[in-house]
């Protein structure tokens, strides 16, 4: 029997049962089967086309673990614990995890056969304790999930991405899948070469979308405009807004006028997050009001509207945003509502988004000083850090200084999470063996009531971090939460477990070791350059919004390099343009017929009466008085 049907078999079996599905989307098939033939490959599907069973349905397939990099730590979180639920086995290291834990992880990694994914962002690509377990380590597979992070034409350049590549000689039989939901014709073809693929390899599913209908309409009274939109099409929706405070205040407003609506922003409980999504998914709620950091991972197929009262930063998220609506083919429109000060802002948040290097480097040292970190230290050290308060203290603009941090962290120096409220987790750091041979001494034995209810309440908790609720362990324990923090910490004290309590702050990671703020950017021009690749999508968001000669779809398709599609027919652009044709055709009407019935009238009323029954009143007069101005009439 042929490889490749023996192959097809294999995956659709694998789909069918991890995922419940009976056949793959478009390009899918063509991707993993790709990937099976050990051919480095780069997958370009739209938001919704499921690029993340392009590496999962493959990695099963496979012998070994898939490496699977990725800036998102949001992400990782979601589809370790999605995998999970499906009964396969996946760890992630990311910003916050000690070393003994990122030690017990890369160890399951070669002794675990049954641990399928390791998800890490690229920072930890090149760490000493990484590539000591990589050189024993068995990979089936590599996978790059946001792979145009890796070009410097790309809109999220990150340079750690470059050393990628790097890692290669350590897992030569190893294919590289690199996926993106957008990527401009340059940037396909960086990405291929900066991860060093054999030869060129790509699989590109058209981002036409026929059944989504894109609109730009010019509005003082946004919030009116918005709410006459959800009265016009039935259905659910998402709303997108820039900043946190307005994704309550819209939701707010949305609710005064008796729509179902909640809000939603990474600032968020995780706990609560997951309800007003489910809320949303399962149709409780109507409308979901936002920041960007919704949608990562969404797959709801009825999203009948999505609108953006506030313009995004480029137009690759614009697409990626707007995307979410229609997965399930039936139409869909997608609004951007603008005003004049809504441009005027996004200038300026342009140039607050690159403040001066000398500022950003004396906001790496004050950082650095205040965590009392030396030189050549930090590496991998974690840190919550309250930014707002941290301007405040030296006097310096909020906004500045987190952008600051976010410069950064493109330059490989730090991680940021800002995912507020982290949840506690915990882990033994002993194995069953050490426990049991524990048991006699007096320090286990006061513990052991409290331990072997941890051990009865998580599993999993030897092999990785798990998720653990503080206030039900109490319930259980019949104390106080206080009290099972204060034990927690005294198991973690002797080294029994690692602890991490329930976060209220953003964390800071430095993945790499400090050094002179003066080498934070080791050239000008690379600051340089991430600045006129930021100015050159503002233009491109800009010239999208005011232009309004050419077809919305076209122009979104032409910036991804398909230059040859048709005009979709529906956009505001193209009914203008039918409407003005309309109006042309009735008026060349109009106009002869006002010619040829002239000769026959005394004045204006009589010709009004001859031609009334064939056109209207208003649109008579109105020619017969340009003919007239123009000196076809006397």
């Amino acid at each position: 029997m042929p490889r490749h049907f023996i192959m097809r078999q294999r995956i659709h079996q694998i789909l069918k049962e991890h995922w419940g599905y009976d056949q793959f989307r478009p390009l899918q098939e063509d991707t993993i089967l790709s990937v099976l033939d050990n051919r480095d490959t780069l997958a370009l599907l739209p938001t919704g086309g499921g690029k993340s069973i392009c590496f999962q349905v493959p990695a099963l397939a496979r012998e070994g673990v898939c490496l699977v990099v990725s800036p998102l730590i949001a992400l990782m979180k979601d589809q370790v614990a999605n995998l999970r639920k499906k009964g396969v086995k996946a760890a992630a290291i990311y910003s916050g995890m000690s070393r003994a834990e990122i030690g017990v992880i890369l160890d399951n990694c070669l002794f675990d056969k049954e641990l399928k994914f390791l998800y890490l962002s690229p920072e930890r690509l090149t760490t000493e304790v990484f590539l000591a377990h990589l050189k024993r380590m068995k990979v089936g597979m590599i996978a790059v999930d946001e792979a145009h992070c890796i070009s410097q034409w790309g809109y999220d350049f990150r340079p750690p991405y470059l050393e990628i590549a790097n890692i290669r000689q350590y897992c030569p039989g190893a294919p590289v899948l690199a996926l993106t939901a957008t990527a401009t014709p340059e940037v396909v073809d960086d990405i291929q070469e900066k991860l060093r693929f054999k030869e060129k390899n790509v699989f590109q599913k058209s981002f036409k979308r026929d059944n989504l209908t894109y609109y730009v309409q010019k509005e003082q009274d946004k919030l009116g405009r918005m709410l006459r939109i959800m009265q016009h099409y039935p259905g659910t929706g998402i709303v997108y807004v820039r900043n946190r405070r307005k994704t309550r205040e819209t939701a707010e407003f949305l609710q005064r006028h008796g729509i179902s609506a909640d809000y939603y922003h990474a600032g968020l409980d995780p706990a609560v997050r997951d309800r007003k999504q489910q809320a949303w998914m399962d149709g409780t709620t109507r409308v979901i009001v936002s920041t960007n950091a919704f949608g990562m991972g969404i797959d709801k197929p009825d999203v009948r509207f999505v609108v953006h009262i506030d313009i995004p930063d480029t137009l690759e998220g614009y697409f990626q945003e707007a995307g979410r609506g229609g997965r399930d083919l039936q139409p869909s429109v997608a609004i951007l509502l603008y005003d004049d000060a809504d441009l005027r802002d996004l200038k300026r948040n342009f140039q607050t988004a690159f403040p001066p290097l000398p500022f950003i480097q004396q906001v790496y040292r004050t950082l650095c000083s205040d965590l009392h970190i030396p030189i050549a230290g930090g590496l991998d050290e974690s840190y919550p850090v309250d930014l707002a308060d941290f301007a405040r203290r030296h006097e310096w603009n909020p906004v500045e200084v987190y952008q600051s941090i976010r410069l950064m962290e493109k330059t490989g120096a730090i991680a940021y999470d800002d995912d507020k409220c982290e949840p506690a987790q915990l882990m033994f750091l002993l194995s069953q063996e050490d426990i049991d041979n524990l048991k006699k001494t007096p320090l286990y034995q006061k513990a052991e009531p409290f331990i072997q209810l941890l051990l009865r309440s998580y599993s999993g908790i030897f092999a990785h971090p798990v998720i653990i609720d503080e206030a039900e362990i109490a319930r259980r324990a019949d104390c106080t939460e206080k009290v099972v923090k204060e034990r927690l910490n005294y198991l973690a004290k002797f080294g029994y477990v690692e602890y991490h309590p329930r976060n209220s702050l953003p964390k800071v990671l430095f993945t790499r070791p400090r050094v002179d703020e003066k080498y934070l950017f080791y050239d000008r021009s690379v600051y340089d350059s991430r600045k006129q690749v930021a100015k050159k999508r503002l233009d491109s968001v800009t010239h999208y919004v005011t232009d309004n000669t050419v077809c919305r779809s076209r122009q979104l398709l032409a910036y991804f390099g398909e230059t040859e599609s048709d005009a979709c027919g529906k956009c505001d652009v193209c009914r203008a343009v039918r409407a003005a044709r309309l109006r042309r055709d009735e008026f060349n009407q109009i106009r002869q017929a006002v010619i040829e019935a002239y000769p026959q009238c005394a004045d204006i009323r009589e010709l009004v009466n001859l031609l009334g029954n064939r056109f209207d009143e208003d649109r008579i007069v109105e020619v017969t008085r340009w003919l007239i101005d123009n000196n076809k009439l006397s």
